[in-house]
């Protein structure tokens, strides 16, 4: 016998599984006649490593890779790694100041894109080999890169048929702005905090009381320099005989600043008057549209107050805040002050300041048909979320979606395939065009989340005929965390259904998955989120070393249920190692005394126990079957726990050796090859050593799923 004296994971993983690697069991056959199942890996950000959510997330992708493999398919899993525009160029910007001391504007825009190319070769690795320290059984020689070649041929060409067809356009529009990047950012990439400001009241009109006024509340008081109107509600009979006037701006006589009624106003709260900023406020912007009023910005890129032709101009906007509310305190406006007043406030995740909604040109997806189609797609089963419960809050966001911002002031992205030309004239641009001679390229690149709307087909050669797309799209199931199914589950949908409407349809499908697994958020022992600011984040690879790769992945599905969270703690991992030692110690022991597997007896001729031990292994081998086809982690492995542990290796196990028969050598051997095949797709790394043993065959990766046949 080979096994060693005891289990220790880290003498045995990476080896293991660079051998597989090696042996090719993980890349797909396009060619195969085996039916076909696929899976993308969402693309982790390149500047990041994995957390436990990733963790998570690949446990469950490669649980159904190899059981699907087992199963007799031809599988791809396809990697690969997004370019993570905003994330990327501003870890770059900090290395350059580190070690040059020199901003991105130090350089031509070439040679800064070129820096971030040579950050992403030395450093870009990392989650690679994390991925192949959990053991994913991912196809390596399809790896793509959301700005390889192929998939920025894919980009122009969706840019391009959007555009042809009117849904990108540019206009001025309120968006998430970031002073410190200088960019627009994506909802996903503002975190809301609670802090401590202040509410100022500011009285707007005459001073006297007996004159008409009004007051209103504000905690960014710089932003009243934008202020064009002041909203009342249309029932509201304190201010009926306001509404339609006009009131005098404290500090730019010639601004009239309307007054309008409007149902968003809540005439319960605080004085029942609003101040209107529509370039600086989204429910101010909205109104602003409503009523056509003015939307002047009054701070620059930086967040500095600019263009308004006061003392204010060229301040920094919180050095704005106290001067502006100290110059209205002397012209007695200043009716109320609270601080501090907690309130919550969007902060940008990537450079950490208060994000700034601003008035800017941008270029946007048109949504509405997009939408309809994704929605569609759910609500006639060409695609089937699981659970099915998540359905409600997919339909709430493409039902009520609002047209997309896809441009970014960056220079580290796709950058947007738009040429102007010397007379103002526009041109678009796809893969195998050129721009007119003196045309210039748009400045701006697109949304990260753009090219990785397309990841399901695009990285399979999309918008080529490829063997890829003709085996393996539509993509068999997509699995990924419930918080994203906006941000990007929802616009995969979008543009998988828009290019299936593309005259050259290569896709053979309407829907870029037929399946749509959520799973929940993992949070700490107590179910709280996972944060820096809490202390109580675990690194994946901190439970690789200390207690193996299969003990996290077993942990991790073991409590996996469909769309609801997942608390873990240490305690859980030391109960997943417990469970591999069992495994471990009971398998050895059953070499030693003889167990083989072999064609199972007669049914007659076997003892009671042996009989008991089977009909259980047949009935759990068809309760995890089931289970698993529903996407049910969680029950499937607790019951292979719970039978493999308590059934098999203690009470199976100690009747064992008291019978000593060569029949109950035969069944013991028998459950265990079962138990050692059924949890492999979890376990890949102890019950690949442990089968491999017990049989004498090549490998589990290629072996094939218990079926009824195995324990009759």
């Amino acid at each position: 016998m080979n096994l060693p004296k005891s289990w220790e994971p880290a003498a045995v993983e990476s080896e293991l599984y660079e051998h597989w690697v090696d042996k090719g069991y993980f890349t797909a056959d396009p060619t195969s006649k085996k039916p076909a199942f696929s899976i993308v890996l969402p693309p982790p950000n390149v500047t990041g490593q994995l957390h436990m959510g990733h963790a998570l997330d690949h446990t469950l992708m490669d649980a159904i890779a190899r059981r699907k493999r087992m199963q007799g398919f031809e599988v791809l899993w396809l990697p690969g790694m997004d370019h993570a525009g905003i994330a990327t160029q501003t870890k770059v910007e900090a290395q350059l100041k580190e070690t040059e001391g020199k901003d991105r504007f130090d350089y031509e825009r070439e040679e800064f894109v070129e820096k971030v190319w040579e950050w992403k070769r030395e450093y870009g690795g990392k989650i690679g080999r994390q991925m192949r320290a959990i053991g994913d059984s991912v196809d390596w020689s399809r790896e793509r890169f959301t700005m390889d070649e192929g998939l920025s041929r894919a980009v122009q060409t969706i840019f391009k048929n959007l555009y042809d067809q009117g849904l990108i356009y540019r206009a001025n529009r309120l968006v998430n702005w970031s002073p410190v990047l200088e960019t627009a950012v994506s909802d996903i990439e503002v975190v809301y905090k609670d802090v401590e400001g202040e509410l100022v009241s500011i009285r707007y009109g005459s001073l006297d009381d007996n004159e008409p006024h009004v007051i209103v509340a504000t905690t960014r008081v710089e932003t009243m320099l934008g202020d064009v109107a002041v909203a009342v509600h249309p029932d509201d009979e304190r201010y009926a005989d306001l509404v339609g006037t006009t009131l005098d701006h404290p500090f730019l006589p010639e601004r009239k600043m309307i007054v309008v009624a409007d149902d968003y106003v809540d005439p319960e709260f605080g004085t029942g008057a609003v101040k209107i900023t529509p370039a600086h406020d989204p429910n101010d912007y909205a109104l602003g549209v409503r009523h056509n009023l003015d939307m002047p910005t009054v701070m620059d890129s930086k967040g500095r107050i600019s263009g308004t032709g006061t003392q204010f101009d060229g301040m920094d906007r919180f050095e704005a805040r106290v001067k502006i509310r100290e110059a209205l305190a002397e012209q007695g406006r200043i009716v109320a002050e609270k601080r501090p007043y907690v309130h919550s406030v969007g902060h940008s995740e990537r450079s950490g300041e208060p994000i700034e909604p601003r008035l800017s040109l941008q270029w946007f997806v048109k949504v509405e048909q997009l939408a309809k189609m994704a929605g569609d797609a759910i609500r006639e089963g060409d695609t089937t979320i699981h659970p099915k419960s998540a359905e409600p809050r997919y339909f709430e966001w493409v039902d009520d979606m609002h047209d997309w911002c896809i441009s970014r002031q960056l220079w580290w992205g796709h950058r947007i395939p738009i040429f102007y030309g010397p007379n103002g004239d526009i041109v678009c641009v796809g893969p195998d065009e050129q721009a007119p001679e003196g045309y210039e390229q748009d400045p701006d690149v697109l949304d990260t989340w753009f090219s990785s709307a397309l990841w399901p087909f695009s990285t399979m050669g999309w918008p080529d005929s490829t063997p890829e797309l003709d085996k393996f799209y539509p993509t068999s199931v997509l699995v990924t965390a419930y918080d994203i199914l906006f941000f990007w589950v929802a616009r995969m949908m979008m543009f998988g259904t828009f290019a299936a409407t593309l005259p050259d349809n290569k896709l053979g499908s309407n829907v870029p998955f037929t399946d749509l697994y959520l799973h929940g958020l993992v949070r700490d022992e107590h179910g709280r989120k996972m944060s820096k600011s809490l202390g109580n984040g675990i690194d994946p690879m901190d439970w690789v070393r200390d207690y193996g790769a299969d003990a996290l992945r077993f942990t991790l599905a073991r409590g996996a249920n469909p769309g609801v969270d997942l608390p873990v703690g240490e305690d859980s991992a030391q109960s997943s190692r417990n469970f591999a030692t069992k495994l471990f110690n009971a398998t050895k022991f059953a070499l030693m005394n003889g167990a083989r597997v072999d064609a199972l007896p007669p049914r007659e001729e076997l003892t009671d126990a042996d009989r008991w031990i089977l009909d259980r292994l047949e009935e759990v081998r068809g309760q995890v079957d089931a289970y698993l086809d529903n996407y049910q982690f969680a029950k499937a492995n607790e019951a292979l726990y719970q039978f493999t542990w308590g059934e098999l290796c203690d009470w199976y196990l100690e009747i064992a050796k008291s019978q000593r028969g060569e029949h109950t050598k035969i069944v013991l051997g028998r459950s265990l090859d079962v138990v050692l095949r059924l949890l492999h797709p979890v376990m890949p790394f102890i019950t690949e050593v442990l089968w491999k043993e017990l049989t004498g065959g090549d490998t589990l990766c290629t072996a094939a799923w218990p079926t009824a046949e195995d324990t009759n």
